[in-house]
């Protein structure tokens, strides 16, 4: 039985997550780089950690962070979009090390829709992923190293775009012109979806399964973005004209809608 949860990765969706499940009865432990938010989570009544994840190893009270723990919430994303360059897989693999001498037995990992790469037509978890980014390749091979580990239950949610307060990537396209592929559509998911996601993987025991995290509406970029711009008084991107219909990915969330899974919180909210 899962009593206490670690969540690596108290940002802004780990934050929120551990919040709620701590409302929801658990014991969770946080971590967080910064020294600055080691009070603000220990004030909402989560056992604060200070961990830092490097290529070479882990520097801060990691044994202290997992003891007593059952479940691991990996949620640490790669990092690579400043083209830094960064080993994302060895990061995991440190991780990974440190649960061999920890109580902890299981693991949700907290991945992307980026691992199914340029696929085209309807995505599902039966679908074969075939990442094309960097940083979407060492984020299943990093699923992998936690997945093949025949010593721990794990969990991975794939989680599309995400949104919700402060986020939307309308921000970043308000008032752009020339913008291609506007038949393409979206696939998204509030945090709130997020948060409850998470919540009914762990308590429905899902152990060793794959679950895409995305809302079922799909709008066509250029019927959702200017909506979206236009609800927060921004500037509308414009799309050129596109022929015929888009060939990009509708990612669907086959496996929680198989286990009558609602989503609550709609992406036009």
């Amino acid at each position: 039985m899962i009593k206490t949860i670690a969540i690596l990765g108290c940002g802004w969706l780990g934050f929120p997550l551990a919040k709620a499940l701590l409302e929801a009865g658990y014991v969770v432990y946080g971590s967080t780089t910064s020294e600055e938010k080691l009070g603000q989570l220990s004030q909402s009544g989560i056992k604060a950690f200070r961990i830092l994840l490097g290529e070479t190893g882990i520097a801060g009270p990691m044994e202290d962070f997992l003891e007593g723990a059952q479940l691991l919430v990996i949620n640490v994303p790669p990092g690579l979009r400043g083209g830094g360059g960064e080993d994302y897989v060895r990061k995991m693999a440190a991780v990974h090390k440190a649960l061999t001498s920890s109580t902890v037995s299981r693991v949700l990992f907290v991945s992307s829709t980026s691992v199914y790469g340029d696929s085209a037509g309807t995505v599902t978890e039966a679908t074969l992923p075939a990442p094309v980014t960097a940083s979407g390749r060492q984020v299943l091979e990093a699923e992998k190293c936690f997945r093949d580990d025949p010593d721990l239950q794990t969990i991975v949610v794939r989680f599309g775009g995400l949104i919700g307060p402060g986020r939307h990537p309308v921000t970043h396209l308000a008032g752009k012109k020339g913008l291609r592929n506007g038949n393409a559509p979206v696939n998204l998911i509030h945090l709130d979806d997020c948060i409850h996601l998470v919540k009914t993987v762990i308590e429905g025991g899902h152990w060793g399964q794959v679950f895409n995290g995305v809302f079922p509406a799909h709008p066509a970029k250029c019927e959702y973005y200017p909506r979206e711009a236009l609800k927060r008084n921004l500037p509308p991107p414009h799309y050129e004209p596109s022929r015929g219909p888009s060939n990009s990915k509708i990612v669907i969330s086959k496996n929680f809608l198989t286990n009558n899974y609602s989503f609550f919180t709609s992406i036009s909210s």
